[in-house]
């Protein structure tokens, strides 16, 4: 079985997000932060987008709570031309990952119809630009060795591979042959 098949766990981080490209959205599209009521919209294009893991609403409240103003300052949602929600991405945090503060990117989606025209470049920028704006000079992500795509937006917007042992190692030089730009990483 391939690294992607197996679908493994792994981190990135970005030490300097001021370092992020910056993209802007397409004509017609427009991103919006998180209204009361949206989490139908955030379990809908999780839903369509996910294929590992089963979205339900315990979830989005495990994940983010239901703290309303949280959630308006840190969750976005990709608006298509006809005013209908077709990706997200939060702007999380974690006050003590590897003892230290980081801002978090998690859960970014575009709905399987829109997928491949571009999109989650604007909506990637726009959780890392929100970070800033809250405060986070750093992140992290956590994903899968199973998409592929991610990871290398991910790498092209200046995330490196966590490696913090020789399985994490390992994983990485498996990926090598799969990613773009990851022929640096050891």
């Amino acid at each position: 079985m391939s690294i992607v098949e197996k679908n493994i766990s792994v981190s990135l981080a970005h030490e300097h997000l001021a370092d992020t490209p910056e993209y802007s959205t397409p004509d017609g599209y427009a991103i919006r932060a998180y209204c009361p009521g949206d989490e139908h919209l955030w379990l809908e294009i999780e839903s369509a987008a996910e294929r590992y893991i089963t979205i339900t609403a315990e979830l989005f409240l495990n994940e983010f709570g239901d703290d309303p103003r949280v959630l308006a300052e840190r969750q976005l949602f990709l608006i298509d031309p006809q005013g209908k929600a077709i990706g997200t991405a939060t702007a999380w945090f974690d006050d003590d990952y590897h003892g230290q503060r980081y801002g978090r990117i998690h859960w970014v989606a575009i709905h399987p119809s829109y997928q491949g025209r571009g999109l989650s470049k604007p909506l990637l920028s726009a959780a890392c630009s929100r970070l800033r704006a809250l405060g986070h000079d750093r992140a992290y992500l956590v994903t899968a060795t199973g998409r592929i795509s991610a990871i290398n937006l991910y790498l092209h917007f200046g995330f490196t591979p966590e490696i913090r042992g020789a399985e994490d190692a390992s994983v990485w030089a498996e990926m090598k042959g799969h990613l773009k730009g990851l022929a640096d990483y050891k």
